[in-house]
């Protein structure tokens, strides 16, 4: 087991590495932030200075291995768009907003997808089963910033039951947080109704019904535990899918989290604050996915040994 956990974090670190390249090099190829930072009537003295300032003078490689050493001692460097202030500090004062519509997104998927597709499935090839596919086929179909438009357009807009913008209460998470969970939602109900319909065909399951158990009673106590193994295990790759694919809805809802920093940042060529936002969200997601892995090999010793 010792050797497993080794050789995942070892993978774990070779896919941090490999994000942390292929992000510097795709911003710095989105041009130069001096064209950005530098009024018009700037003089090549001031170019020099500023690129100086920066650390742009120095070449790539160098640019890149600074970076890294950076990132190993805590320090994201100092953001372009808002002088003065650090990129850590920027992150941090961000990601609670992120955490917050994330929590509040994955909470409405698992506590719908769960019981909608249990009923799907026990009510197999009904109205309740073809609306169920349905739904889940348009929520996995619908680009989610699609979605967010919509909800905007209907409930905000048209009804002003919600408001169409910013952070507060909980009225304003509703529609951001339906529409960033909108494809989890729909993908762990069509998890939850095929693990839900494996486990209604076992044998334990016509014997408890043999013995007069109440239907009831089979499906919530006896099938429930074993169906949901499956997808509460997806869950966990998703929450922190919710939690790294906040950029679009935050954008279209003017959420202030981390996501919205990103994209402010790419506008402004702010090459500090977006490379340190997509290392901190590749460090959330693989280490979800580290634990979950770890996990797996307590659970099943087969997986070990693969």
């Amino acid at each position: 087991m010792q050797r497993y956990i080794i050789v995942r974090v070892f993978h774990a670190l070779i896919a941090l590495f490999a994000v942390s390249l292929i992000i510097f090099a795709l911003t710095h190829a989105s041009g130069d932030p001096t064209d950005v930072l530098l009024p018009e009537e700037a003089t090549m003295e001031d170019e020099i200075r500023l690129r100086a300032f920066w650390g742009l003078d120095k070449p790539l490689h160098v640019q890149y291995v600074v970076y890294l050493g950076n990132i190993f001692t805590g320090n994201f460097g100092q953001s372009i768009k808002w002088p003065g202030k650090s990129t850590r500090d920027l992150i941090l004062l961000r990601l609670p907003a992120t955490l917050q519509l994330s929590a509040f997104a994955f909470a409405v998927s698992v506590g719908l997808s769960l019981p909608l597709g249990i009923i799907s499935a026990v009510k197999k090839d009904t109205g309740w089963d073809y609306g169920g596919k349905l739904f889940a086929l348009l929520g996995q179909s619908l680009p989610n910033f699609w979605v967010g438009i919509m909800l905007m357009w209907i409930f905000a807009v048209q009804f002003d039951f919600f408001p169409t913008s910013g952070r507060g209460g909980l009225h304003h998470m509703v529609l951001p947080s339906i529409a960033l969970g909108a494809f989890s939602l729909a993908s762990g109900m069509r998890l939850s109704r095929s693990s839900m319909l494996d486990v209604l065909d076992s044998e334990y399951v016509k014997l408890a019904r043999i013995k007069g158990i109440p239907e009831w009673k089979v499906i919530w106590k006896h099938c429930l535990r074993n169906a949901a193994l499956v997808p509460v295990t997806y869950f966990g790759i998703q929450l922190a899918g919710l939690i790294t694919g906040s950029v679009i809805i935050e954008t279209v809802f003017a959420w202030p989290g981390v996501g919205l920093l990103a994209i402010e940042a790419v506008r402004a060529r702010d090459f500090q604050v977006v490379q340190s936002v997509v290392i901190v969200f590749a460090f959330i997601y693989i280490m979800f996915s580290l634990m979950i892995d770890i996990l797996y090999g307590y659970l099943d010793p087969r997986i070990r040994f693969t």
